[in-house]
């Protein structure tokens, strides 16, 4: 599992906070989990903690002294939006070590060290027996409701260049999908051609949480781009308690239940019925922390629809539901029915066999180990295996990961 880079590594003792994942590594162990390859396909960093660092790429001098001159206390909840809402209840529900940016250091080669984002990485997974994780933004998945054209292009370079070569350069099991500043075309063919094929860079990522008409004239060169090079494209979602019909709801649960499945709805919705699939084949599609239930919904709306208005999707050549079928979808939160036979169903109405990414969404408070896929009563051991590693390996293209217990003990 571990590479030699990390086989060798130690971690110093002296840790600011608790660790969140005592118990994992033993539940990974006793299903036997380290020796199958695990990819998380969406693990989190919280990015503000080392907004220094990114602030200084930042290439527009004046963008950059907006961050320089504020006070941290007021950049995230102005410069860059956060969520709204209790999302810890309280502070009852926790998230892991790599909120705080503690100062646990893997050693890399002879004095260096590894940043300390990618250490807090690499001890999460060894302890879930993850071999592999693209690792996304927090605050960053709200830049697209910044009216600051400006900031969200220069915060989206500056961050994709930080996450790229200072973090998961640090270690080959570290993988990104770079941020594309969608609202401008021109920046996300730069930033196409700047980061594709660079270590670690598996595809690229667009958050469902902004309003660009993604299926119009001036972004097709943008997903032409991505279709000539073959490469994945992620629609990431998150919540949004602003947005109005929302405002309804009086809790974070309601606005958390519905707000991620919201955004990816109407991206997929898009893309399908715009042809996109149809314009554009090499382009894997993917919708990240959404849940799966809303899947089988959509395929059912859209084709009921579609059959009887079919002339407004006129470059479809298939039934909507055949090309969501062909797409991809990120585990977390795996929504577990209670009854056995439910899950089963809303998984092989999905293709879930072929479709379903495990993501741990690690280390968010509602995050899953890969025993939420494992401990599947009605999935057969060879779909367990194929939705843990097995699909994302082919859809990304990975080498198959070296397997056993993991090189540091939690």
């Amino acid at each position: 599992m571990s590479t030699d880079t990390v086989r060798d590594a130690r971690l110093l003792p002296d840790r600011r906070q608790p660790y969140y994942l005592d118990n994992a590594e033993r539940e990974m162990r006793r299903r036997g989990l380290y020796d199958i390859p695990i990819v998380d396909c969406d693990s989190h960093c919280y990015e503000t903690v080392c907004l220094p660092e990114i602030v200084a790429y930042i290439e527009n001098p004046n963008v950059r002294r907006s961050f320089e001159f504020n006070s941290p206390l007021i950049i995230e909840p102005g410069l860059i939006s956060g969520n709204m809402g209790d999302r810890t209840v309280g502070g009852r529900l926790h998230a892991g070590g790599a909120v705080s940016g503690d100062e646990e250091v893997y050693p890399l080669g002879e004095g260096g060290e590894m940043h300390p984002v990618a250490a807090t990485t690499l001890r999460s997974m060894d302890a879930m027996a993850i071999d592999y994780s693209i690792l996304f933004p927090t605050p960053m998945l709200n830049l697209g409701l910044n009216p600051d054209l400006k900031v969200r292009e220069e915060l989206t370079w500056a961050f994709n260049r930080w996450l790229v070569e200072d973090v998961v350069s640090a270690d080959p099991r570290l993988l990104a999908m770079p941020l594309l500043p969608i609202h401008e075309p021109e920046q996300c063919l730069r930033t196409i051609r700047a980061f594709a094929g660079r270590p670690g860079v598996v595809g690229f990522m667009i958050t469902c949480l902004q309003y660009e008409p993604l299926h119009r004239n001036r972004y097709m060169r943008v997903f032409a781009e991505l279709n000539e090079r073959g490469l994945p494209v992620a629609f990431h979602s998150a919540p949004n308690w602003r947005e109005r019909p929302f405002t309804v709801l009086d809790s974070f649960l309601g606005v958390h239940a519905l707000g991620f499945p919201f955004y990816a709805m109407i991206q997929l919705t898009n893309v399908v019925l715009t042809g996109m699939p149809e314009r554009f084949p090499n382009i894997r599609w993917i919708f990240m922390e959404a849940g799966q239930a809303w899947v089988p919904f959509l395929i059912a709306r859209l084709d009921n629809e579609y059959k009887q208005r079919s002339s407004e999707a006129p470059l479809l050549k298939r039934l909507p539901s055949e090309y969501i079928r062909d797409m991809y979808f990120t585990t977390q939160p795996f929504e577990s029915h209670e009854r056995a036979e439910d899950t089963r169903a809303m998984f092989d109405m999905m293709n879930g066999g072929r479709s379903l990414l495990y993501a741990s969404d690690y280390p968010h408070q509602d995050f899953d180990t890969p025993a939420s896929i494992w401990d599947q009563p009605r999935f057969t051991e060879e779909e367990r295996k194929a939705v843990l590693g097995g699909n994302a390996l082919e859809l990304f293209g990975l080498p198959m990961p070296k397997l056993g217990e993991p090189a540091v003990s939690s």
